[in-house]
């Protein structure tokens, strides 16, 4: 439902952009790399409230709160200052690795198009705020919650989680993909610790945000 949304809402974005039946291959190709990086934007914010949507009534055919469920309570502001510290450690730690490996990181990009001032807010709308809020409820929230719950328990939920969340990043190469891991552990273990997965989101949010100001330059 999640996809389904999301090619919706692109789709609709780009016929609002002009009639596609009016234009050439040469002048969609042209007008889907203009604003590339705006379509991944509408992507995200159209389809994070269907799939949201879609784990409340899975919550809520389960007789459990929404918010009990996904554990979407603030966290404590000692949990708030380790998981961020836990996590700029994992962060730096991967930094030193992949530089001394010569692997290329998942981080670093240049040249992203974003087709001007609306394109870029579209895109950071998406990627900084309902990619990191659907993300987390979905695996650190729902996932979480039902696989700690099992015979896997916590640790077990906090490794395939995170190991569900890198595979899910088929954009990456395998590096890329192993770095993900990491952080989906730190990140997992904060949700474990404190019990909230508006934290996970916060520090999601706050490391999209950061690889964004990074990235550059916006064309």
């Amino acid at each position: 439902m999640f996809m389904l949304a999301g090619w919706i809402a692109v789709d609709f974005a780009f016929n609002a952009y002009g009639a596609i039946e009016g234009y050439s291959e040469a002048e969609l190709r042209g007008a889907w790399l203009k604003y590339q990086q705006g379509w991944g934007g509408f992507y995200y914010i159209g389809s994070a409230p269907l799939g949201i949507a879609v784990l409340s009534t899975a919550i809520h055919m389960a007789g459990r709160g929404f918010d009990e469920y996904l554990a979407l309570k603030w966290p404590a502001p000692r949990e708030a200052v380790r998981a961020f510290g836990i996590f700029a450690i994992v962060l730096a730690g991967e930094a030193l690795v992949a530089y001394f490996a010569g692997a290329e990181s998942c981080l670093p990009t240049s040249g992203l198009v974003v087709g001007g001032p609306s394109g870029l807010m579209i895109m950071l709308i998406g990627s900084c705020i309902a990619a990191p809020v659907f993300e987390e409820f979905i695996v650190r929230g729902f996932m979480f919650r039902g696989w700690s719950e099992s015979f896997l328990g916590p640790v077990g939920a906090i490794v395939l989680t995170s190991a569900v969340w890198a595979v899910n990043h088929t954009q990456y190469g395998w590096f890329g993909r192993l770095e993900i891991f990491g952080m989906g552990l730190a990140l997992g273990y904060s949700r474990w610790r404190s019990a909230s997965t508006w934290l996970t989101v916060m520090m999601h949010s706050a490391l999209n945000t950061a690889v964004f100001f990074m990235k550059g330059p916006y064309i």
